[in-house]
């Protein structure tokens, strides 16, 4: 059986398209967009199941688009042909490729961490291979009320390219749904565990697993390069306006700096989460 095939700016699955760029519509129907080659193939190797496929052949870059809405195909997905124009409407990409997926939402919790962690960090042997190779020691990346879509997806692939066990996202601004998070992370918002709690609930649950924390924060004498970043770790990075709150430098286990040579106090949130997470990186390997 062919696909139905889409034409008129004025259809009603169009129009739902367009619906699902805005939150409130995206959190009532239980599903968010998925654009693009690369971020749909991420989301069908990772099990996502999406449920609907549209795709505009006048709009495809390569030759591997029809082998991949086929895999969506037997995922289960729903298969719709849109016209040029109508595939112009309901993308959100500035060059678009011709593919757009809608799939389901999802929502993980503390709970669902697979994070071993120690009764008492501080007992860990502190010196280098002091954990056996067979041990995974927890490295999070937590990260506070971020309120830019870019810097969100960023970051996200950033926690991925640096290994990461999970990203928890502390007070939420920006929805991790939001299609610009989505392209940002290029799709690596399927294969990094994702958290949304409320800070107190999330130190608690740290503190529980024996997880300890390092803010970021200009307003300390401690160079990230200089503090012990193994062990069980979580980075905590703030919002791009006011940083960090006072709960997390208060009650964060270490506070640490990146040196600002030049007149900038700080960097752009999404570059200093990667600075950080690579340092811990180097240190941990």
């Amino acid at each position: 059986m062919l696909p139905e095939k889409i034409t008129s700016l004025q259809n009603p699955r169009v129009k739902q398209l367009v619906k699902l760029r805005e939150r409130r519509d995206r959190d009532e129907a239980g599903l968010f967009l998925v654009e693009g080659y690369r971020e749909i193939r991420r989301a069908l190797e990772k099990g996502v199941r999406p449920k609907e496929l549209y795709f505009s052949p006048e709009w495809f870059l390569g030759e591997n688009e029809p082998a991949l809405i086929e895999q969506a195909k037997q995922a289960g997905a729903q298969l719709f042909e849109l016209s040029k124009d109508a595939f112009a409407k309901v993308a959100y990409r500035e060059r678009p490729d011709g593919l757009l997926a809608v799939a389901p939402q999802w929502k993980h919790t503390l709970a669902d961490l697979n994070v071993a962690g120690v009764a008492d960090p501080g007992a860990l042997p502190s010196g280098p291979g002091s954990a056996t190779p067979a041990t995974k020691l927890p490295f999070l990346l937590i990260v506070e009320s971020i309120e830019k879509p870019g810097n969100l997806g960023t970051i996200l692939r950033s926690a991925d390219a640096a290994g990461c066990d999970a990203v928890i996202v502390c007070d939420a601004v920006t929805d991790i749904f939001n299609p610009n998070v989505v392209r940002a992370s290029t799709g690596v918002l399927f294969s990094v565990p994702i958290v949304v709690a409320e800070s107190t609930a999330v130190h608690a649950w740290l503190k529980e697993k024996g997880i300890r924390t390092a803010a970021t924060t200009p307003h300390t004498t401690n160079i990230y390069t200089s503090t012990d970043l193994r062990g069980p770790l979580a980075i905590v990075m703030g919002s791009e306006q006011y940083g960090l709150s006072d709960f997390w430098l208060k009650e964060s286990n270490l506070l640490v700096r990146i040196p600002m040579a030049g007149q900038a106090d700080s960097l752009n949130v999404a570059m200093a989460t990667i600075i950080t997470l690579f340092e811990a990186v180097r240190q941990r390997s």
